[in-house]
């Protein structure tokens, strides 16, 4: 009998030690860095975030997208404005312009070179009073999928098709979605996805019942390669005033620029792409600088720590993205299937916009891709009624928090910022600014107001 107690009582020690051991080890796992949570905290998680229809005929392609939800609205969630950003590329991540540039949190690495990643608050973020869907666009970029090469678009017009069956099925999602203006934004690139699926949805609205139409509210292209032809023509000019290349390079930067011409008029546009890449590498060579996107900086851009990042497990885990997934900040394939719709302008899309619709055109001052000049100079051949009285408007200092930000220049529908001490991300250069900008923009609000002008020079102090 004392046997079998002692047999029981050491079973219950057994037992005892058992549970105490393995609750041990779910402690030392559940306290093992890196987690979901230590790396990608509750707080930092957007919205929603999901894939989009893009086509019917092609169940397998699928656009993914993050929403963040207006921080602090100042009017109902049915008639607060939301934007869609758009990033460049082509084939670029849309989660590089949400964790670098204008998301509600931005990566940060606790040292050089190191993979012990930060995520902090953005106080330049665009989703302070509206709402901020980013989308990994076309399919095939970033975290979207493209169930074959071929699928993905080769021209404007498909990728507008394609955001437009997104935006449709994204306001699908909630029924306030409907009725909210709609602003899509985009930067480099995007100079020609912005104008593409404004145009396609003006175009749309007009053979659709009012009641599904999409509300367009405008667009804006920050630093945009929307009349790549004009553009191209003037990088010489700008590098020379910049003091940045003598005459004799500025003769031989000129007449490769012709070359890039004489191919885009000729419609040779695989050829007119590739001479374009030369004209860019002819300039970066001249120059020396560390990066044509920003020739203050003495480095590129950090942006490595974003792309690590963007390829954690975990963090495709916090995004709803499957982990297996691979994750390029910038896709090959998306810039193959574009490559020979590169030169081709837009600057039509612009023209049709302004007519309905405004229109934002923001460049940062050190930009040397898709700068301040080249945008002028496609401006200026626009057809559009509006054209010669922008052209004469007053070119207005602009402040925010009695600082200078930069330059506004507006007329009807049409709106020109320079953004003093950016550069080609304008809202990671300076993220109070861009936030300003946009915000006044949207409300029409300080110099993007339908006001009557004032030419009183002592109004810019007051």
């Amino acid at each position: 009998m004392q046997s079998m107690s002692s047999m029981f009582l050491n079973f219950l020690l057994l037992l005892a030690f058992s549970l105490f051991f393995l609750a041990f080890l779910n402690h030392l796992t559940a306290s093992s860095p890196p987690t979901s949570t230590s790396l990608f905290p509750n707080e930092a998680l957007p919205t929603k975030t999901g894939y989009l229809s893009v086509n019917p005929a092609d169940s397998s392609s699928a656009m993914f997208y993050a929403f963040y939800e207006a921080q602090n609205p100042i009017s109902p969630l049915s008639q607060t404005p939301l934007i869609i950003w758009l990033q460049g590329g082509p084939g670029c991540s849309s989660m590089f312009g949400n964790f670098f540039e204008l998301g509600p949190w931005r990566v940060t690495s606790r040292k050089a070179r190191s993979e012990t990643f930060v995520l902090e608050p953005n106080p330049g973020s665009w989703n302070r009073i509206f709402g901020l869907l980013f989308l990994d666009n076309p399919i095939g970029s970033g975290f979207s999928i493209a169930s074959a090469t071929e699928n993905i678009p080769r021209d404007q017009l498909s990728v507008a098709k394609h955001l437009f069956a997104a935006i449709t099925s994204f306001i699908e999602l909630e029924p306030s979605f409907k009725s909210r203006p709609l602003y899509f934004a985009g930067e480099s690139y995007a100079g020609k996805y912005v104008p593409a699926i404004g145009y396609y949805i003006l175009k749309a609205n007009a053979n659709l019942p009012v009641s599904q139409r999409v509300n367009l509210g405008g667009v804006a292209i920050g630093n945009g390669l929307t009349d790549p032809m004009t553009q191209v023509a003037t990088h010489a000019a700008n590098a020379y005033h910049s003091g940045l290349i003598n005459e004799r390079q500025t003769s031989e930067l000129e007449k490769a620029q012709r070359e890039v011409v004489k191919l885009t008029k000729m419609g040779k546009w695989k050829e007119a792409t590739d001479a374009r890449t030369q004209v860019l590498l002819m300039l970066q060579r001249m120059t020396g600088l560390a990066t044509l996107h920003d020739f203050s900086k003495k480095v590129p851009y950090e942006t490595e720590m974003v792309f690590a990042f963007l390829r954690k497990e975990e963090v495709k885990k916090a995004l709803g993205v499957k982990e297996s997934m691979a994750y390029d900040v910038c896709s090959d394939d998306v810039a193959a299937a574009l490559h020979d719709d590169f030169m081709k302008s837009v600057k039509f899309m612009v023209e049709f916009l302004l007519k309905e619709s405004k229109v934002l055109l923001y460049q940062g001052q050190f930009d040397m891709r898709d700068s301040v000049v080249s945008t002028e100079a496609w401006v200026k051949t626009m057809a559009w009624e509006g054209l010669s009285q922008f052209l004469i408007a007053e070119r207005k200092v602009w402040r925010v928090n009695e600082g200078l930000a930069g330059y506004v220049q507006k007329w009807g529908n049409l709106s020109h910022v320079v953004v003093l001490g950016a550069g080609h991300l304008v809202p990671t250069d300076q993220a109070l600014n861009s936030q300003a900008m946009i915000e006044d923009w949207v409300l029409e609000r300080g110099l993007f107001g339908y006001e009557e002008e004032v030419s009183s020079f002592s109004s810019l102090f007051d």
